[in-house]
């Protein structure tokens, strides 16, 4: 049985996919924020398949110390990861930034799933683990600014969004890039729209159109399905690829640009330096 760790799993996508591997008898490591919640969420597990082995390990993406605190645990406890599912997203209709100034879209969708995946990278590559990052679609929309990667000049939440998603496919890539060919696999996968608590925090127009594009949305389930089925080695796809409807699927012109690939690695290690091992962390 696999060793599979998932950020976001109590709710959408992540538990669906979450439910599933437990139920096939997994070990199932829940990297989530709000404890409660995910003791609610195995005690319904454990009812359901009394025989599942699932775990919760706090990990706020929003808060690197605590991303590294997680990784720290992980890394302490655990000789394999076989899995890590990248899942934890969101949209947020107003600007914040965390404690080191980061803006939230770019932290949660992005820069908390680099450190995290950044300080479990030797034992990934010891793993042959695969890394499956969940972007999107929206990514087609995307319009970055390098000099401005938190829109503090101008923010809008779906640009913020679909910037995110644009990077979790440049991660994907600069991974195969970075540690390929030590043994790390990773894959970018756009669900599809799926019916969840996605932009619940919206009102007025955006709210409306949601509601009104609820009907064709398709379920967690089934918004899971690419994810589980990469997990558990039943869909075959080259390393970096991005994955759509259970194939392998070209991404935009954008995504495919080599020199900001490169430049967001750059900028988000140095982002995230005073949280690597060998660093006070000045920012805490």
């Amino acid at each position: 049985m696999k060793s599979i760790f998932i950020t976001g799993a109590t709710s959408g996508i992540g538990r669906a996919a979450a439910s599933y591997l437990a139920e096939e008898g997994h070990h199932v490591y829940l990297l989530i924020r709000n404890r409660e919640k995910g003791e609610a969420f195995i005690d319904e597990l454990k009812n359901e398949y009394p025989e599942s082995n699932v775990h919760i390990i706090e990990c706020d993406l929003a808060d690197l110390e605590t991303v590294k605190c997680c990784a720290t645990q992980i890394l302490m406890q655990h000789d394999r990861i076989d899995v890590l599912i990248n899942n934890a997203g969101g949209i947020f209709p107003n600007q914040y930034f965390n404690k080191d100034g980061y803006e939230q879209t770019f932290v949660v969708n992005h820069l908390g799933h680099f450190l995290l995946t950044y300080l479990l990278r030797s034992l990934l590559a010891e793993s042959n683990a695969k890394v499956i990052n969940l972007s999107s679609e929206a990514h087609k929309a995307a319009k970055p600014d390098f000099d401005d990667v938190h829109m503090k000049s101008k923010y809008q939440s779906f640009t913020a969004y679909a910037n995110a998603k644009l990077f979790n496919v440049y991660f994907t890539k600069s991974l195969v890039e970075q540690y390929g060919q030590h043994g790390i696999r990773s894959f970018a996968v756009h669900p599809g729209v799926v019916r969840t608590g996605f932009g619940k925090t919206y009102k007025g127009l955006v709210k409306w159109i949601i509601k009104l594009m609820r009907p064709f949305m398709i379920t967690p389930d089934k918004g899971a399905e690419d994810t589980i089925n990469l997990a558990l080695d039943r869909l075959d796809a080259i390393n970096g690829s991005y994955i759509k409807k259970g194939k392998v699927t070209e991404p935009s012109s954008l995504a495919l640009d080599v020199k900001n690939r490169e430049q967001l690695w750059r900028m988000s290690e140095d982002m995230v330096k005073d949280y690597l091992p060998g660093k006070d962390n000045k920012k805490a």
